[in-house]
């Protein structure tokens, strides 16, 4: 008896999507001119983006036919997906590869013409600026096509194809595909890590800063757009009406992207996610002079990882206060931010909830932005011009809370201990709350393959709002801090300007003296001189004890700019300990130990005699 065969499963979306993505990245291994994620990654996006913009445009034509209007494309023929990639026996191998690679070729349509990439990034002269002509012309301008296979491209192209981004349940299952893809990106190459925060530390930041439907917020350096994308989930819930819709798709998330393909990734994402139109900016976000920023410009939140260990060039460093300029790309973020965040009054006109301390959330036009920022350990006890900008950061903002993250949070882009400053606009800082994640039982650090789990930050999630001290929390009295510092720091301040003002007019009597020198004859210069130098030994002193008086003031006030707090209720260990302590305890110990050695050299003397 023939056994009936067994029905094959009805695949589910996510199930299909899964298998044609991991079809497509299956084919790209075999194209030898890519190397690894860091290079099929890329490809692929800028495959989907076509295809994402050409079923965009459909799903427009089709509407304006609807209401009995002419669409005007922003794709023209032969350049659309529906023109060159559509058809599984369209043009490919060599053609295809002329096609979108050079300058001038063959199109498709016989006619000779721009190559597609070119075609694309001239989109720029031809529209407005922040039109979707020029987002297009800025995304191909870094694009790049290594794949050296006509056929295999062709292949890749057909399986794209079979999306249908005007599906909502395809799209949203591929913006997942497509961040686990990121993810992967991230691990392929260390580089490539500073485009990717992990998810669990931008949710965590999203949640407590909560930004509202009507407020603006910004990411300055968007890397691949996580946190825009989860402003843009939270935000989503909010939406009840076609006006709120339109708020949330025009008026509420911005971002700027310095390098090619992270502006290429995080369109994508965007796109992926929902948002019809992403306004993110192309090039450096510090080459605005931040004192041109005016009121009009400002915005409601600002959430952030910016690049740090880098160094700017001086062009850029000049861009920002002469006593506040700094090579390190973490300051004058942080620096930048502070600028761009709106002052009391200028904030969003609803959503706003009232009555919440020490967290203002949704509540800018009344207390003004408010800032969630990833920083390294490096920026909570740098001193010199970094204390300068925190010391304008504890004066002009309310910096509320510090997080303390554990080692490996970043790996393995980077195993440097970060932080996550929260701060808004409408200082002194008075109190600054910390809150120390702890790493699980039994673990030293985080790890790529062993990552932060969301749900390791549920505590500090239900803190935030409850605060009390905890063995994870604790607060420091600024307001206090800088009382006491100032006070102790005053009277030298004072014996600096003393000294200082004693130095000028010592400083003119020099130059009186001088001028009578010069009229002097040669029988009275030589007493003159030596009056000269006489006041010049004076003036010398005067300014050494300036000096010193100004170094003693310094060193009791500009030590309360560091942030960097160790946990008072941690137990005390090598790694908690101020390294003064330590060095003088070993040596209270070298002590001790000199002490029993000399009391053993004397026994054995006394036993040898």
């Amino acid at each position: 008896m023939v056994k009936p065969r067994k029905a094959k499963p009805v695949l589910t979306t996510a199930q299909q999507l899964s298998a044609l993505i991991k079809s497509a990245r299956d084919i790209l291994r075999k194209d030898k001119g890519l190397n690894g994620d860091v290079d099929r990654l890329p490809l692929l996006t800028w495959v989907m983006f076509l295809k994402f913009l050409d079923d965009l445009e459909l799903l427009h034509e089709q509407e304006a036919e609807l209401d009995g209007k002419r669409y005007q494309g922003i794709v023209e023929s032969p350049y659309r997906w529906r023109d060159w990639a559509a058809r599984e026996d369209g043009v490919t191998g060599e053609e295809l590869l002329s096609f979108i690679n050079q300058d001038e070729t063959i199109r498709p349509d016989g006619q000779r013409g721009k190559g597609l990439f070119a075609y694309l990034r001239g989109l720029a002269g031809e529209g407005e600026k922040g039109s979707q002509r020029e987002v297009i012309a800025n995304v191909f301008k870094g694009v790049q096509n290594r794949m050296v296979s006509g056929f295999l491209l062709r292949d890749i192209i057909n399986k794209i194809n079979d999306i249908h981004f005007n599906s909502s349940e395809e799209i949203h299952t591929l913006s997942h595909l497509y961040e686990s893809m990121l993810r992967e990106m991230r691990d392929a190459a260390g580089d490539s890590g500073e485009f990717y925060t992990p998810r669990p530390v931008v949710r965590f930041m999203v949640q407590v800063t909560d930004p509202k439907l009507g407020e603006t917020v910004l990411d300055p350096a968007s890397g691949t757009g996580g946190f825009l994308v989860e402003s843009y989930d939270h935000l989503l819930k909010q939406v009840v009406t076609p006006e709120d819709r339109r708020k949330l798709q025009r008026e509420s998330l911005f971002g700027q992207e310095a390098k090619p393909l992270p502006y290429m990734l995080v369109q994508m994402n965007l796109l992926l996610h929902g948002l019809e139109a992403p306004q993110i900016a192309y090039g450096n976000t510090l080459e605005r002079r931040v004192t041109e920023i005016g009121y009009s410009e400002r915005v409601d939140v600002i959430l952030t990882n910016p690049p740090f260990g880098g160094e700017e060039e001086a062009g850029i460093k000049a861009n920002f206060p002469a006593n506040m300029q700094t090579a390190e790309t973490a300051l004058l973020f942080l620096q930048f931010i502070m600028r761009k965040l709106r002052y009391a009054g200028f904030g969003a006109e609803r959503g706003g909830r009232t009555g919440m301390d020490p967290v203002h959330s949704g509540t800018s036009s009344i207390h003004g932005g408010r800032a969630a920022v990833v920083v390294p350990n490096g920026t909570l006890f740098g001193d010199g011009v970094c204390a300068t900008i925190k010391e304008e950061l504890l004066k002009e903002f309310n910096l509320h809370t510090i997080v303390r993250l554990p080692q490996g949070v970043f790996a393995p882009y980077t195993d440097i201990p970060a932080n996550l400053l929260f701060f808004e606009r409408g200082g002194p800082t008075e109190t600054i709350w910390y809150y120390e994640q702890p790493l699980p039982e039994g673990r030293k650090k985080y790890s790529k393959t062993a990552p932060l789990q969301f749900e390791e930050l549920e505590p500090a999630l239900n803190w935030w709002h409850n605060r009390e001290e905890t063995p994870q929390a604790w607060k420091v009295d600024f307001a206090a801090k800088r009382a006491e510092a100032l006070a102790a720091a005053e009277p030298h301040w004072q014996r600096a300007e003393n000294e200082r003002s004693a130095a000028l007019a010592v400083g003119k009597q020099i130059r009186e003296l001088e001028q009578a020198v010069s009229a002097a004859g040669n029988g009275d210069k030589a007493a003159l001189q030596s009056q000269l130098r006489d006041l010049k030994t004076k003036q010398q002193a005067h300014e050494a004890a300036a000096k010193a008086a100004q170094n003693e003031g310094d060193a009791l006030y500009w030590p309360i700019y560091n942030l960097d707090q160790k946990n008072p209720h941690a137990k005390a260990g090598l790694e908690h300990a101020d390294p003064k302590d330590l060095i003088a305890s070993m040596r209270s110990h070298e002590t001790e130990v000199m002490r029993l050695l000399g009391e053993i050299e004397t026994l054995v003397h006394e036993v040898e005699q």
